[in-house]
């Protein structure tokens, strides 16, 4: 295979040239309304030719191999079409590369049979739960064989593993509908989706609970976010924001992601690094090849980075950061995030909330919105803090704001981090891509809540 890549990249005008090639496995369990309706295996194998010439890029997928240096031609053609500059390109030197997943219990090793038992069992415990009317799981996992060669002399062999299991409970009465989540993944560990019993019974008990708990009444409050949610906020709010294609696109975003400009206390530092082992985001190379790194996007509250691709690091002077990603061989690699989250601080929970007089402690993610620097979510539930202790149970809030006066008031961050691995992260029409996200507790003052008056 290396050979014949090799000899497809040779000779051809081109300022660079890249060839993946990927086979896959895929399991996919669906359940609507507590009744299975998905079950099955996909597998599929294709690759991509991607050139660079004259500052335009071509492009094209396939399903074998056949004539690849006729493809290779055909797409430096098409660039050749759309250039008319200057290529700009971080080099990263040839690398040589062979990378092996290292997991305890492989998804591939448990039959589809044993995977369906098990999540039977949590569709049983949430529909058998009083007052819960549905339950909707969807359950992916899947195997990459990844194989990327340029004509820079790179070769690399990499296998991807990801899991990924989301579960809602859905309650109803009297005319009052709630729901209540769990959504959790792993980098290719399928024990992490085993043993879930007590959690998906809590799930669904809670989803009851909020049928009878009461409206936060809107307003602004001293709000704590737990790590789900704050994770969240970090990832969708800034974590988009420093994606480097959509800054050097965006005149108003290039006005306000000033490298040295200060968004948050000395205490605030936000990371986002495939290096990060052991989460849903990390692997040793991105779809570029360019090995991943750990990058500080704010470090003490200045904004000192942001997440490049080869090209749009070129064209902006800053440092290759390993961030260029693709979903799947259909599609050119382009600008994503990894494991994004905030660092922890030194103040323990109970710290955090002993002086709020009354205020909204805000947990989980159940949705949201965000338009540049503006961004609206919903908790998945809350409680009243109240004389510095938790007290009642609020149905779900939503909160909204502007991202940079948020991190301007984040008044204390918790000792405890936590990251999320459920879910995936979708931009340009590649979703969902494995990430994760997370963030200790954090305190953030003058937060608007929506709820009744």
């Amino acid at each position: 295979m290396r050979d014949i890549i090799f000899e497809a990249l040779k000779g051809h005008n081109a300022d660079y040239i890249e060839v993946r090639v990927e086979e896959s496995q895929a399991t996919r369990i669906v359940y609507r309304g507590g009744r299975l309706e998905e079950m099955g295996r996909t597998s599929a194998v294709g690759g991509n030719v991607r050139a660079l010439v004259n500052g335009g890029w071509g492009f094209a997928s396939f399903n074998n191999l056949d004539r690849l240096r006729e493809k290779v031609a055909v797409v430096i053609s098409q660039a050749r079409l759309l250039g008319r500059e200057t290529s700009k390109l971080c080099f990263t030197g040839p690398i040589v590369d062979v990378v092996v997943p290292e997991v305890k219990k492989s998804p591939a090793e448990v039959p589809l049979v044993l995977k369906k038992q098990l999540l039977d069992e949590y569709n049983d415990i949430v529909m058998s739960t009083p007052k819960v009317r549905s339950c909707q799981i969807n359950y992916q996992d899947s195997q990459r064989k990844l194989l990327f060669a340029n004509s820079e002399g790179s070769y690399i062999e990499q296998t991807k593993l990801d899991i990924n299991l989301r579960l809602a409970a859905v309650a109803a009465s009297d005319g009052e509908v709630q729901q209540a989540g769990l959504s959790l993944g792993s980098p290719g560990d399928f024990s992490v989706v085993e043993g879930l019993q007590e959690k998906v019974r809590e799930t669904a008990r809670r989803a009851v609970r909020l049928l009878s708990a009461p409206y936060a009444k809107g307003g602004e409050y001293t709000v704590v976010l737990d790590p789900i949610l704050a994770g969240v906020f970090v990832h969708e709010a800034f974590g988009h924001l420093s994606e480097a294609d959509h800054v050097y696109e965006n005149q108003k975003l290039q006005e306000i992601m000033v490298l040295g400009r200060r968004f948050g206390s000395k205490e605030l530092n936000i990371v986002d690094g495939a290096a990060v082992p052991g989460l849903r985001g990390s692997y040793k190379y991105d779809d570029e090849g360019v090995p991943a790194t750990k990058t500080y996007l704010i470090r003490e509250g200045i904004l000192v980075s942001r997440l490049h691709s080869r090209e749009t690091a070129a064209k902006m002077g800053e440092q290759l950061t390993g961030n260029a990603r693709a979903i799947s061989y259909i599609y050119p690699p382009i600008v994503r995030m990894t494991n994004t989250y905030i660092e922890p601080g030194g103040v323990s929970f109970e710290d955090m909330i002993s002086d709020i007089k009354e205020g909204v402690y805000a947990r989980e993610w159940y949705g949201g919105t965000t338009s540049l620097e503006m961004f609206t979510f919903s908790a998945g539930e809350a409680y009243t803090i109240r004389n510095g202790k938790l007290a009642e149970l609020l149905r779900p809030v939503v909160l909204s704001g502007n991202v940079f006066t948020t991190l301007m008031n984040i008044e204390a961050i918790g000792n405890d981090l936590e990251m999320e691995q459920g879910g995936g992260c979708g931009k340009g029409d590649q979703w969902p891509l494995p990430v994760s996200n997370g963030s200790p507790h954090i305190r953030v003052s003058r937060c608007l809540v929506g709820g009744k008056h």
